[in-house]
This record gives structure tokens, sequence and C-alpha cells, in this order.
């Protein structure tokens, strides 16, 4: 798993961090992410997901890495980059799909964010929104298990952050 921590940390724009937070209006929520990303430069990704549905930062890592290489090499499924880290991610082809498992829902969540090309002050805006909280990027295996429909007997022999690395992975093969 350095492989992809090693390729990562090549990627000095990238961010992940986790909070905690009340979403009371989706629609409201991106609008206050947009008013962050647009204050300083609309090139900069900020992509909000679930992190209940994320087994580990290295698992979002893998998912990152795969949505940026399609769309290096023109495989990618979504138009948006933020969307494809969604895709890849949840190991899905249909965007609907990947918004039931990674997207944000109203009420009290654990929240997964990804910043591309952000300044760093970014998180300060963020933060006065949502609680800063890395503590929800690690695995909650009965929540994944139901989730992505992984059987008990599977996680006796693999870890969980490998096997839904492995669903991102059968990804490119499935292309």
């Amino acid at each position: 798993m350095k492989e992809y921590n090693k390729e990562l940390a090549n990627l000095g724009n990238v961010e992940i961090l986790g909070f905690t937070g009340t979403i009371e209006s989706i629609p409201k929520t991106l609008e206050q992410i947009d008013n962050i990303r647009n204050s300083c430069c609309d090139v900069g990704i900020i992509q909000l997901m679930n992190a209940d549905a994320i087994a580990s930062k290295i698992h979002l890592q893998h998912g990152i890495i795969h949505a940026m290489n399609a769309f290096e090499r023109k495989g990618n499924l979504a138009n948006d980059l933020g969307i494809e880290i969604l895709l890849r991610t949840s190991g899905q082809r249909q965007i609907s799909k990947a918004f039931d498992i990674l997207g944000l829902k109203e009420g009290e969540m654990n929240i997964a964010v990804v910043m591309i090309d952000c300044p760093d002050y970014f998180i300060d805006e963020l933060s006065c929104i949502f609680t800063r909280n890395d503590a929800v990027l690690e695995a909650d295996e009965s929540i994944l298990m139901n989730l992505y429909n992984i059987p008990e007997k599977e996680l006796k022999t693999i870890h969980i952050t490998d096997i839904l690395i492995d669903k991102t992975s059968k990804l490119i093969v499935d292309q």
C-alpha cells in the first residue's frame, strides 16, 4: 500500500481532510463550498463526500489517483474530476450509485473532503462550516459491509481497505 502514498506524495496539490457537521440543506452547503472556491479562483476542486463510506485515507487516495489517471488517459467516466473521484472511490460506474454511497445527506454526518489545487486557508474556511476531525476517515467495518455488500467471510481473509481498493481497480479492467 505504500506505493499509493508515494504516488500521492508526488501530487503536492491534494489535501484529504475529515470533518463532522450538520448538513441542513445540500444545495446551500454546496453553495457555501462554491463560494469558498470562487473567493480565490475557480480552478480548484473541493469535493465533499460521506466519510462513513471511506475505508481509510489510503482508500480515498487510491480513488483520487485512479480518477486523475482516468482523466490523463481519457478514460474518465464523468466530465468533472470531483465526480470521477466519487465514482472511483465508490467502485461504481454509475454516478447515481456513487452518490447513493458517497454523497452528502441532510443531518449530522461525517464528511471527507478532497481539495485539489486549493490554497491552505480553505481549510480554515471549511472549519468555519464544519468541525475538523480526521478520525472520521477510519473504517467502520459494519457500515462498509452494508454499503458495499461485503460478506463477513471475505473480511476474514482480506482487510476492508484492500477490498474497496480492489473495487476501484476493477473499474479499469471493466473499461
